[in-house]
């Protein structure tokens, strides 16, 4: 037998437990696998760590209330959401016995810098205090948010909210495996994983449940966010109990997702991973060059192309020529029809061909990261 691969130290962590482990076969709220996760849970915090729950299970809980509704599948899902969130908060309550608060937190409260900082703050609060916040997104007011990996992905970005040293994806299978173990007996689970690239993404198949919305992919996602920002991310099988008893004594059950050497800053974090993209810049090989190579500013003299309606302040890709895919994303500077009036233009004559006197670059340094 090999050793274990024992887990970095950590003080705070964010476990996020999937649907099927909450609604197993997505008939009705089971404690069948949450009592061992509240266990190791509660043995965190008696060993003086803190833990932040991100779970799913609102839409499920609802559904084996009410069963399925008529009506577009979209309201259905918020209906749903609506009616189970407080069953899914309650039951977790009771479980863990310890002052616990509801989070419900929607993409929009992500990209937005100033409700993120609110946000930040609001947990950072609660962990003082020594609450253990429950949080889940906001599934009942969402518009395209309940899709697949909603809460893997959530999960990541509040372990880059609460500044986590540990993120733990709890699911129902044992971790990464180099095939399908659902459907080749001979598949092998990977202990470790250095750097998520493109090989390791291949790995993933499709959804593995019909209660939860996340499938390995997503995982994979929220994992390549947590460990860009240094945060070592596992992926463990939450429904058995020697799962849990080995993370207790700091030993990864499943597979354990190096953090990157160099992790990226807050603000470059949340550019690259939380601000969704309104639009596209195509610059010219010049351009490429000096933001790659310089660090330089966008300048109005190397830009193309626009393509959206975004507006000042909003996030945008930007592409070379004849590159379909982007390699960098900043804030713009100006709205997409003002810039289609100086493209390639010096930045100079913006004053008089735009009528007053406005910013030299359409995308300054400090608000650009390259991809």
């Amino acid at each position: 037998m090999s050793e274990p691969v024992a887990l970095p130290r950590w003080k705070r962590a964010v476990l996020k437990v999937g649907s099927n482990l909450i609604a197993p076969g997505g008939q009705r709220l089971s404690t069948r696998h949450l009592l061992s996760i509240a266990r190791f849970i509660a043995e965190a915090r008696a060993d003086d760590r803190e833990v932040v729950l991100v779970s799913s299970g609102a839409v499920a809980a609802g559904r084996a209330l009410l069963g399925s509704l008529d009506g577009p599948a979209l309201p259905a899902k918020q209906a749903l959401a609506a009616l189970g969130q407080p069953r899914m908060f309650e039951a977790w309550a009771r479980l863990l016995d310890v002052p616990c608060a509801q989070v419900l937190l929607a993409f929009d409260d992500l990209q937005n810098r100033r409700r993120f900082v609110n946000a930040k703050n609001t947990l950072r609060e609660l962990l003082r205090a020594g609450v253990l916040p429950i949080i889940n997104e906001n599934d009942s007011v969402a518009v395209d948010e309940l899709r697949l990996g909603d809460n893997d992905n959530l999960a990541a970005h509040v372990a880059v909210l609460v500044e986590a040293d540990l993120l733990v994806i709890l699911s129902d299978i044992d971790g990464l495996y180099d095939a399908d173990p659902r459907k080749v007996p001979t598949a092998m689970r990977i202990a470790r994983v250095a750097a998520i690239d493109d090989a390791v993404f291949a790995l993933a198949g499709g959804a593995g449940s019909a209660v939860g919305t996340g499938g390995m992919r997503t995982k994979l996602e929220a994992a390549a966010k947590a460990t860009a920002r240094g945060i070592p991310t596992v992926i463990a099988h939450g429904g058995k109990a020697e799962a849990l008893e080995a993370l207790g004594r700091d030993e990864c059950p499943g597979t354990l997702f190096e953090p990157t050497a160099t992790p990226a800053s807050a603000k470059e974090h949340w550019m690259r991973h939380a601000l969704a993209s309104q639009g596209q810049l195509h610059v010219d090989a010049g351009a490429l060059r000096a933001l790659k190579e310089r660090g330089a500013s966008l300048l109005p003299a190397g830009v193309r192309g626009v393509e959206g309606a975004f507006r000042a302040g909003d996030a945008v890709e930007v592409r070379v020529e004849g590159d379909a895919r982007p390699f960098a994303k900043g804030i713009a500077q100006y709205d997409a029809s003002e810039l289609r009036r100086v493209l390639g233009k010096p930045s100079a004559e913006l004053p008089a061909l735009l009528g007053y006197e406005g910013p030299e670059t359409v995308i300054h340094r400090d608000d650009l990261v390259l991809l």
